[in-house]
């Protein structure tokens, strides 16, 4: 397998994945992100971007910005640059409403053309925009159903996700930049504005009924990251973070109501985007009013995660998505990708009737029990909980993240009071947190046992027999119970409420 890391050893380095470059071309912004590998997971090694207001005053002119078309020029050229350099095959443009609605638009694209000669430069339609973002999203929220809205400064994607795909899509002229416009800067016109256009949608108050509103855009996930920091919630990361209804209406309604001053004060505001801010928030609120939606989930994947979901190939796609992480992280970190299958085998007698999900979670556990072999003894605990809890993994929820990483920083003994273990405890249940102690009791053990290799694992077995938890060791197995081993038999009998015993078998 190529490693875009070093390899596990850290002896050297694997053979450079394939690279992939897309430029998101919006009516506010511009961004160029480089993907490395076609693994399920989209692995951006670079991400650049420039807010330029390439749509700001269109509404009224019919043209491009004047000041921002000689801007993008410049970012442009550097964005080919810097693709070309880094090796990235292909590169593409995607160009969104600003560009296909300005009636300067293909003069525009032949400037650009000029200076990124041999790029393929698409302008979307907006049913077409729709599509890529909705399949951005289905890859990091498999099984998606409700509605989809992705905002940018000209226009609104809105498309009805099922389990099968999507469905109903329309693009709709009320992105931050042009409701505003529109609107002439009143939010309570902007109120209408978003109604009307929101309203012609008669199948939008049926595709959210059984799902949620999936949002997608800049300025949305800037009021995500306000919420988060407001809020000391203990995640900083948007993608897969959730609102329940109330909670998206009452933080919509504080934006749409507060001064420019106001919202410049408040913890997280992005200083490029408070004049957006309340405008984002009127799209939201109404979406949600008409919509139906029982839940906001903010997404980080859309128009680029889709364009590079449609270079990967069917079965990579069809992955499922926790367990694709957890392997690509065993893969650049672990010393043995034999290993965690025997270690399900091997912990499965310490859970009886798991649920379908537990045993996903319990699988992924042990695919990434490793991943801090190579790191220093004293930050094993540490490291690994955060390179498990932040890892790019775009298909984990909050829950999976937490309860990964708490498993990991257990399986390496992190001490009970660690000042980085309450992030993840508040993220999950009383269930969920005894079920990570005990898998990482379990994994604890098994190291010890094994030293990291299914061979000599394979020589033992756990199991329960009444009030006791026994521990079976081979005879000539090269595993024996010296005083590590017995202290871990007891430390995980005692954590199951049993009592502990080893047996010698032939």
């Amino acid at each position: 397998m190529d490693l875009p890391y070093p390899d596990a050893a850290g002896a050297g380095y694997g053979a450079r994945a394939s690279r992939a470059a897309v430029v998101d071309l919006g009516s506010n912004s511009v961004r160029l992100v480089v993907f490395e590998g076609r693994g399920r997971n989209p692995l951006p090694i670079f991400n650049e971007k420039a807010v330029l207001g390439l749509g700001r005053g269109l509404d009224s002119t019919g043209l491009l910005n004047e000041e921002a078309v000689e801007q993008a020029f410049t970012v442009m050229a550097r964005y080919f640059a810097v693709a070309r350099a880094m090796e990235a095959d292909p590169i593409e443009v995607l160009a969104t409403a600003a560009v296909r609605d300005a009636l300067n638009g293909e003069a525009f694209v032949a400037g650009l053309q000029a200076r990124m000669p041999g790029v393929p430069i698409r302008v979307l339609a907006g049913e077409e925009e729709a599509a890529i973002s909705a399949e951005g999203v289905q890859l990091g929220f498999p099984g998606a159903q409700g509605v989809l809205g992705d905002l940018g400064g000209g226009s609104l994607e809105v498309v009805e996700l099922t389990p099968h795909g999507a469905g109903h899509s329309a693009s709709l002229p009320i992105g931050v930049i042009r409701l505003a416009e529109r609107a002439k800067g009143d939010v309570t016109r902007a109120r209408g504005i978003a109604d009307e256009a929101l309203g012609a949608l008669p199948w939008l108050a049926n595709a959210a009924a059984k799902g949620d509103l999936y949002l997608v855009g800049g300025t949305w996930r800037a009021l995500a990251r306000m919420h988060i920091a407001q809020t000391a919630y203990p995640l900083s990361i948007v993608h897969h973070y959730g609102l329940v209804r109330e909670e998206a209406r009452d933080l919509a309604g504080v934006v749409m109501a507060a001064t420019r001053r106001t919202l410049e004060r408040m913890p997280g505001a992005p200083a490029k985007r408070v004049g957006d801010l309340p405008f984002a928030a009127v799209v939201m609120r109404r979406l949600l009013r008409i919509s139906g939606a029982r839940r906001v989930m903010f997404s980080a994947n859309g128009l680029r995660e889709g364009w590079y979901a449609r270079l990967l190939p069917p079965p990579v796609r069809g992955e499922d998505p926790l367990l694709a992480a957890s392997r690509e992280l065993c893969g650049r970190f672990g010393r043995d990708a034999d290993l965690p299958p025997e270690l399900m085998r091997w912990t499965a007698p310490l859970f009886e009737g798991e649920s379908e999900g537990e045993l996903a979670l319990r699988e992924a556990a042990c695919w990434v029990s490793d991943v801090a072999s190579h790191d220093h003894p004293d930050y094993r605990a540490e490291h690994g909980f955060y390179r498990v809890l932040r890892q790019p993994g775009v298909g984990l929820d909050h829950y999976a993240r937490a309860f990964l990483a708490l498993v990991v920083a257990l399986r390496y003994e992190a001490p009970n009071d660690a000042h980085y273990l309450p992030s993840a405890r508040m993220l999950l249940d009383s269930h969920a947190v005894r079920r990570a102690e005990l898998l990482g009791a379990g994994l604890r053990l098994a190291y010890t046992l094994s030293g990291g290799t299914p061979e000599l694992l394979a020589g033992t077995a756990i199991e329960r027999r009444g009030g006791r938890l026994v521990l079976r060791l081979g005879t000539g197995s090269g595993v024996f119970a010296g005083e590590s081993v017995l202290r871990r038999t007891e430390a995980l009998a005692a954590t199951m409420g049993l009592e502990a015993a080893v047996e010698v078998a032939a």
